[in-house]
């Protein structure tokens, strides 16, 4: 099956028939769509827009993460994550925008940049994707947080992490799938 065969994806597209904004905000934009399903009926779509986001997994040559743990409001919890932040703008470079926030977070930056692709988190809802890198031959600096960020930064092995996505331990998608993308491709 090829998944994106044209003839397929006309059979199952959605088209858009009337939108309607409802709420914008500094990192969320809402919209509510009216849209003709393959069937010809007709349904509501609502849609939230998202600048995009990066993330990278810092390997370390001893094979560590430098991991970050913080609080986070949606979920009322604390949680252990890679690197990541929204972009500045829509047409940003994305390479460079993840370089700043791993300086900006941990104080690291990178000799070497490898692309883990990009993922949707959640494209039933959000157009928001995230570009994941595994960055390599690390260099500790000062870390330059933004006055509203507190995180706390930490080493964990690659092999824990490892375990702990595949145990559950760790539920955030972007750190889970960077997390068994770097092992893979690492060999780990």
């Amino acid at each position: 099956m090829a998944i994106h065969d044209e003839s397929e994806m006309s059979r199952l597209r959605e088209v858009q028939t009337e939108t309607r904004d409802v709420f914008d905000g500094v990192l969320l934009h809402v919209r509510q769509d009216t849209v003709r399903l393959p069937n010809g009926a007709s349904s509501i779509r609502e849609v939230i827009r998202h600048i995009g986001a990066v993330c990278v997994i810092p390997v370390t040559d001893r094979n560590e993460v430098i991991v970050e743990r913080q609080y986070r409001y949606p979920v009322d919890r604390i949680m252990l994550e890679i690197p990541a932040g929204k972009l500045d703008a829509p047409d940003e470079d994305r390479l460079s925008a993840i370089q700043r926030e791993l300086r900006e977070e941990t104080g690291y930056s990178a000799d070497e940049w490898i692309s883990l692709g990009d993922f949707h988190p959640a494209p039933a809802y959000s157009d928001e994707y995230i570009t994941m890198y595994l960055a390599r031959g690390l260099h500790q600096g000062r870390q330059a947080l933004d006055e509203d960020e507190f995180l706390d930064v930490y080493t964990v092995p690659l092999q824990d992490l490892v375990r702990d996505v595949m145990n559950g331990r760790i539920s955030d998608a972007k750190t889970q799938v960077a997390v068994l993308k770097a092992a893979r491709m690492l060999g780990l």
